[in-house]
């Protein structure tokens, strides 16, 4: 059986890759909590002084799972703990986080890659907020994190209208450092995790305390308002609706309610 997370450690750095590859990196609860476990682990060993955050074959992540054919309510406000639980996680952690996006990267999949301290992705990589499209609203703290990046307006483009932003414009848009030509990523993710990783940990760990402090402010707050309104969502007849065209890959006619 596949392992749904790898946890590398080579030298200072440790990679944390989503490893369900014929499933676009789509997220089940035990992922999330074992990556939170993971770059837990990390945050107190004196050996790790960088983390890497990427996704196996041609996805970062295409976003929860929705395709189980479980629908309880139960199931869905755990990964959306989980979820939050890596965000805080990935912020908290003193030690700086890329987020090497090598494909798509959808719905929690964006927030995720987004909580990084840098984030760069190959140019044929996209973002994409897709929850409106199943009758979600957007979480992993994705109401923080990019309004923190992008502003709110051209946020609430990419969340009222689940438009694809191909990592040109999201460079272009300050939702990421860098989108890198294809044939370059692996190059350039490696040079910029050796910089990270013998760079001054110390002021790395301060800065990132600092950013937390002055440009995320409410993030706690978001992941809790997204928690409630999500949870109200999964709910009703949209949710349903969405989740059911997802599934027959048709499009959904919402009802409003």
């Amino acid at each position: 059986m596949t392992t749904p997370i790898l946890a590398e450690r080579t030298d200072s750095v440790l990679k944390i890759t989503f490893n369900r590859p014929d499933r676009l990196n789509a997220l089940t609860t035990e992922m999330l909590t074992l990556a939170s476990d993971a770059a837990g682990a990390a945050a107190r060993d004196p050996r790790v002084r960088a983390v890497v955050l990427t996704g196996s074959g041609r996805a970062f992540s295409a976003g929860a799972d929705l395709a189980t054919g479980e629908d309880d309510h139960a199931r869905h406000t755990a990964t959306i703990d989980a979820a939050n639980r890596l965000v805080r996680t990935l912020r908290d952690i003193p030690k700086p986080v890329l987020a090497a996006v090598n494909g798509p990267a959808v719905g929690l999949g964006c927030s995720l890659a987004v909580a990084a301290d840098l984030t760069i992705a190959r140019t044929s990589a996209y973002f994409l907020l897709a929850f409106t499209k199943v009758g979600l609203m957007p979480d992993g703290g994705a109401t923080a994190l990019l309004p923190a990046a992008i502003g709110r307006a051209r946020t609430a483009r990419m969340a009222l209208l689940a438009e694809r932003i191909p990592a040109p414009l999201a460079a272009e848009w300050g939702l990421i450092a860098q989108a890198v030509p294809d044939d370059e990523f692996d190059a350039e993710t490696e040079r910029l995790t050796a910089r990270l990783a013998h760079g001054p940990t110390a002021a790395f760990a301060q800065t990132k305390r600092a950013l937390n402090a002055t440009a995320l402010t409410h993030l706690d707050h978001a992941l809790a308002i997204e928690r409630e309104g999500q949870a109200a969502l999964l709910s009703t007849d949209d949710f349903a609706e969405g989740v059911n065209a997802f599934r027959e890959k048709g499009t959904p006619a919402f009802a409003g309610h």
